[in-house]
């Protein structure tokens, strides 16, 4: 049995009524991108185009205006039922985040977990991926706030800021510079191994992958085995009992580009608010900004976004 989710059917009606993908999107607080998107999901779930494509601006099909009385016909019950006792609840506020997990996990679970226990209306979803995809769902409307470490600067970010990043090595680790270095990362898909990687190319040096784990616990671990090197922001190297390597004969790495972005439109207080709190954590020149990342400890700004949400 196919069951169709209401919001698919509010966006729909909002479309009809509005006779706008963008002012649907200003009315639902999404992007374009976003209502596009739930359009073309709900056609496929009823197997049909919804609007006529063949002709200027917005317009139904006769399938289409069926199903729209319809769907004002199942909001309404829909409304109805949350208003069953006489009182008009708040709908739950859900903030899609998105972060490179290799970064910033511990710390946005942590601020997430403080926003929830005090603003129990406000729901979160905590996405973990890399730059590419985190960014396409951004601009898809997919999320609503993305932290993302990158090679080139952020253009259009709330937030931006430059990382300093080192290699860390184990004192038992023997380099050779003849040899390809070993590293130590998380992968092919980790912007700290592309950095790796194209720094060693850039400056003669070729590489060996010894070590791949998804855990900065299990690579650390690797790295005081003295497996081999890794790429790491300075900041966090003291949390795991490591040291940055300075005065070795691999090339300098060059500082990563951070950003905080938040998806276009009319955003809501709370998402604001949070962006710029965990700006304030994870700022280098933030006196709230762990250089271990271990226990998180809250800001003013954090306190001002649980405040305000609402």
């Amino acid at each position: 049995m196919t069951n169709i989710p209401t919001d698919l059917l509010r966006t729909l009606v909002a479309v009809a009524d509005l006779h706008s993908f963008t002012k649907a999107a200003l009315s639902l607080g999404v992007t374009q991108p976003a209502v596009s998107a739930q359009i073309k999901r709900l056609q496929i779930l009823l197997g049909g185009d919804l609007f006529d494509r063949s002709t200027q601006g917005v317009s139904l099909t006769p399938q289409g205006e069926k199903v729209v009385i319809y769907a004002r016909r199942m909001l309404s019950l829909n409304d109805q039922i949350i208003d069953l006792h006489g009182e008009a609840r708040a709908p739950e506020q859900i903030i899609h985040v998105g972060a490179p997990g290799d970064f910033v996990a511990s710390i946005i679970s942590s601020m997430v977990a403080e926003f929830r226990e005090r603003r129990p209306d406000v729901r979160f979803v905590v996405r973990m991926n890399t730059y590419e995809p985190l960014m396409r769902d951004l601009r898809q409307g997919d999320l609503d706030l993305v932290v993302s470490l990158s090679m080139t600067e952020p253009v259009d970010a709330r937030h931006r800021w430059l990382e300093e990043m080192c290699w860390v090595r184990s004192p038992s680790t023997k380099i050779n510079p003849q040899k390809p270095i070993p590293l130590v990362s998380y992968g092919k898909n980790s912007i700290y191994y592309f950095l790796a990687v194209s720094t060693l190319k850039k400056a003669g040096f070729a590489s060996d992958d010894v070590f791949v784990c998804p855990s900065l616990l299990g690579l650390s671990g690797a790295i005081a085995g003295g497996l081999g090197v890794m790429a790491m922001p300075r900041r966090r190297v003291s949390a795991f009992g490591l040291a940055p390597w300075d005065d070795g004969p691999l090339p300098k790495l060059p500082d990563m580009h951070c950003g905080i972005f938040v998806r276009e439109g009319d955003i809501c207080a709370p998402l604001r608010d949070f962006a710029d709190a965990i700006a304030d954590i994870l700022r280098p020149e933030s006196r709230n900004s762990l250089g271990d990342f271990g226990v998180f400890a809250s800001s003013h700004k954090l306190v001002k976004a649980m405040n305000s949400a609402a």
